[in-house]
C-alpha cells in the first residue's frame, strides 16, 4: 500500500497509521529512527501505518513517549481506547486517560457497584445483560470486562492513588447474578476497604435529601492537583475540567462524604448484609 491509497477516513485503524505516520514524518525521522525509539521492528511500524496492523495498547504507549506526547490531552493511548472500545458513552476513553494518571479518585454511584471496585464475575454478569438487552455485542462486552480488569491493574503500582468511593445504598442492596457472586462481591467491598489508600462509605436510604447527587459522578485530581470531572446519564457521559464546573461538584462530593456514615460503620452495614442481617 503506496501513500497514495492509504485514507485515514476509511477507519479508525487508518485513521491511526495515518496520525502515527504524519507525527513522524513532521519530526523528520524515518520508520527505522521510530522503530528504535519505541523498541519495535520497522516492519511492525510499517504494518501500523499502513493499517495493515492493528496497534496495541502498548504500542500506543510507546509511541507517546518516543513523539513525547505522553500525559497531555491528545494522545496515541486515547486514539486507542476510542478506537477499542467504540460502545462506551462519549467521554469515557478520554476519562480513561486521566484516570491512569490521577493521584487522587473520588466516586459517587447509583443502583450499581462502582467499576473500580466490581469483580470480575460480578461486571461479566452486567456484560451479559447488557448482551442479552441488545445493547451491546458479546465482543463488545467482553471488551467491557477486559478494560474493567485493566483499569483496576493501573491502580497497582508504586505509588498508587488515594480511592475514596461513596456508594448509595441501592449498590449494596440490589442483587447480581447468583448468590455466589453477590457474595464474593460484598467480600471484596470489605476487603478493598481495608487497603492504606482507600476509603469506602455507604450513603444509606435514610440519607434522604441530604444526597447530593443522583447520577453517577467521578472526580480526579491530577499530579499538578488540577481536578477532572466525568459524569454520566443513562445515554451520555460528560468529560469537564473547566474549575468553574468542576469545583461545585467537589464542594457536593465533601459534603455527601460529611454526611455519609464512616466507613467503619459502612463496612459494619456491608457485612450485615453478607450474613443475610437486618
Amino acid at each position: 500500500m503506496n501513500l497514495k491509497e492509504l485514507d485515514p477516513g476509511s477507519s479508525p485503524r487508518a485513521a491511526f497509521g495515518a496520525r502515527l505516520r504524519s507525527s513522524r514524518e513532521a519530526l523528520g525521522w524515518k520508520q527505522d529512527e521510530l522503530s528504535a525509539r519505541m523498541g519495535v521492528s520497522s516492519g511492525h511500524i510499517s504494518g501500523v501505518e499502513t493499517s495493515r496492523k492493528m496497534p496495541s495498547l502498548r504500542f500506543a504507549k510507546a509511541a507517546d513517549v518516543a513523539l513525547g506526547i505522553a500525559g497531555t490531552g491528545d494522545t496515541f493511548e486515547r486514539l486507542w481506547r476510542e478506537m477499542q472500545h467504540g460502545s462506551l458513552l462519549e467521554g469515557f476513553p478520554e476519562y480513561l486517560g486521566y484516570e491512569g494518571r490521577a493521584v487522587e479518585i473520588r466516586v459517587f454511584e447509583v443502583g450499581i457497584i462502582p467499576g473500580l471496585l466490581q469483580t470480575p464475575e460480578y461486571a461479566q454478569v452486567l456484560a451479559n445483560s447488557a448482551v442479552r438487552r441488545g445493547v451491546i455485542t458479546p465482543a463488545q462486552a467482553d471488551e467491557r470486562v477486559s478494560l474493567l480488569i485493566e483499569r483496576q491493574a493501573a491502580l497497582v503500582r508504586a505509588r498508587p492513588p488515594m480511592v475514596i468511593v461513596i456508594m448509595d445504598e441501592s449498590c449494596i442492596c440490589r442483587s447480581v447474578g447468583s448468590e455466589s457472586v453477590m457474595n464474593a462481591q460484598l467480600d471484596w467491598l470489605v476487603e478493598f476497604a481495608a487497603q492504606p489508600h482507600t476509603m469506602v462509605q455507604v450513603a444509606p436510604f435514610a440519607m434522604g435529601e441530604l444526597r447530593t447527587f443522583n447520577r453517577p459522578v467521578n472526580l480526579l485530581t491530577l499530579s499538578d492537583r488540577s481536578v477532572v470531572s466525568y459524569v454520566e446519564s443513562q445515554t451520555q457521559g460528560h468529560l469537564d475540567r473547566e474549575p468553574t464546573s468542576v469545583v461545585p461538584l467537589l464542594t457536593d462530593y465533601h459534603q455527601l462524604q460529611a454526611e455519609s456514615p464512616s466507613q467503619a460503620a459502612s463496612v459494619a452495614m456491608i457485612k450485615q448484609l453478607r450474613k443475610g442481617t437486618p
